[in-house]
């Protein structure tokens, strides 16, 4: 019989876990990183996205509509496809719905099958499961997404002589810069795959350990975590196939031609 219970957290708790950031705040002052204001912005800045993420949550908890879990998780998947923009340096206009289309079609379709197929939640928009579970899969793939875009749109640009080259002796876009779309889409999904490759042997994630202490079994916080992984690898490959077409259409006029847009 399991009578392990989670401790409760008392704001005394948290006062003392705020100040390991001293220990951060050590390091940089000693090796003169000049960190400590980041550090410190960053500090509250965690402090106060979750107290808000919580009160809103625990709102949203209460309530037995789908309207407002709808509006959540577009907000999310909003905030994912900025990031994932903020992070690529060559930004041409149009890149921010193109990140959306891919976050959101890979993203939105693994949950559902997850919490449809798997799951089976009836209502399936039951925000104790959908939430956390669009949540770890966007925070994923805007990884995978934004590093395959960053790859795809630099290699359009340094290697434009050898597309056109490529082109004028008759190959299509798809053909042409096929090996650059590969590499793109393996650079996004190496971040998931070396995570897949040490879980459980180097760290635990985030979401085993937090059921593990929350109270939950083991092997029902593996199964979830195995669960996870596999939606994250789906969501991340999807997600880089689909920005990398984006891009390439973006790239490409209606007579196949090379046309870089211009950088925003």
């Amino acid at each position: 019989m399991n009578t392990f219970s989670a401790i409760h957290l008392t704001y005394g708790d948290i006062a003392i876990a705020a100040s390991l950031i001293l220990i951060s705040l050590g390091v940089s002052f000693f090796f003169s990183l000049r960190l400590e204001k980041s550090l410190i912005i960053a500090s509250l800045r965690s402090v106060i996205q979750l107290s808000l993420i919580g009160l809103i949550l625990g709102w949203i908890f209460a309530q037995n509509h789908a309207a407002p879990i709808i509006a959540l998780l577009c907000i999310m998947t909003l905030i994912a496809a900025t990031a994932a923009r903020n992070r690529i340096s060559k930004r041409y206009p149009g890149l921010l719905f193109d990140n959306l289309i891919a976050l959101g079609t890979s993203c939105w379709l693994v949950a559902l099958i997850t919490v449809l197929m798997i799951l089976r939640l009836t209502p399936w928009y039951q925000p104790h499961y959908i939430i956390p579970l669009l949540g770890l899969i966007l925070g994923n793939a805007l990884t995978g997404i934004s590093l395959a875009s960053e790859r795809f749109i630099d290699a359009l640009h340094d290697k434009r002589e050898r597309i056109n080259a490529s082109l004028a002796l008759g190959a299509t876009p798809h053909e042409a810069c096929r090996e650059f779309a590969r590499s793109a889409v393996r650079m996004g999904m190496t971040p998931t795959i070396n995570s897949m490759s040490v879980v459980g042997l180097v760290s635990l994630p985030g979401m085993m350990t937090g059921q593990i202490l929350g109270g939950a079994d083991p092997t029902q916080a593996v199964r979830y975590q195995i669960l996870v992984m596999f939606m994250i690898a789906a969501g991340s490959a999807l997600g880089c196939m689909i920005v990398v077409l984006r891009i390439r259409r973006r790239f490409f006029d209606s007579r196949d031609r090379l046309v870089i847009p211009k950088i925003g």
